[in-house]
């Protein structure tokens, strides 16, 4: 009789949080040489990357509703695919607010958050790699650690951005839209912090 194959959550969730660094990278690539028609056009591949990631998360809770045994408590695993894939979506909403809003020219400062957003992805992927392993891992404390380090650099750099905006910006209609995109930025990088803080409170509990 052949055994079936058991399912890999941890291999799952680093999937999406894998797709979460690649998600990043799209976006960043994106507004390389921003130009609101074109940004539009190659925003499909994060849509197209969000896509696949719905497919995996609704996959880990397809298995955790008919698997009898799981390798940690299947509530843990619900909330770690959950606010893996929050940080996902925020890429993909990000992408349709610039749309939405008709963002036409990027203000300063956007380009260096994405950059942040794209560090912090990566860090959670390796850190989400790790976990399976936490107590062997050398790299898992140093990954938690740089994600909360980029997530105080983030926090500093929103409070300037939205400084200059109220400061220099007079037209309400510009400052109402600009607050709803800096806000999505910030949440974004928040998210990629709760990641860790997550995978850090399950170490202990796993511990």
């Amino acid at each position: 009789m052949i055994r079936k194959k058991q399912f890999d959550y941890f291999a799952a969730m680093k999937d999406i949080a894998h797709l979460s660094h690649e998600a990043a990278t799209a976006l960043q690539t994106s507004i390389a040489d921003y130009d609101y028609e074109s940004f539009i056009v190659k925003s499909e591949a994060v849509h197209e990357i969000e896509h696949q990631g719905d497919t995996y998360a609704n996959d880990i809770y397809e298995q955790l509703a008919v698997t009898f045994m799981t390798p940690i408590d299947r509530e843990d695993i619900a909330l770690l695919t959950d606010v893996l894939d929050d940080v996902l979506d925020g890429i993909n909403e990000f992408t349709y607010l610039l749309e939405n809003l008709v963002i036409r020219e990027l203000r300063p400062g956007v380009r260096e958050f994405i950059e942040t957003i794209v560090a912090a992805t990566e860090a959670v992927e390796v850190a989400t790699g790790e976990f399976s392993k936490f107590k062997n891992s050398k790299k898992l404390k140093e990954h938690v650690k740089t994600v909360k380090t980029l997530e105080k650099g983030a926090d500093r750099l929103y409070s300037e951005m939205t400084k200059e905006l109220y400061t220099h910006e007079k037209d309400a209609i510009e400052i109402i839209k600009w607050r709803d995109v800096y806000n999505k930025l910030e949440k974004i990088v928040n998210d990629a912090e709760s990641c860790v803080k997550v995978i850090k409170s399950l170490v202990i509990k796993n511990s």
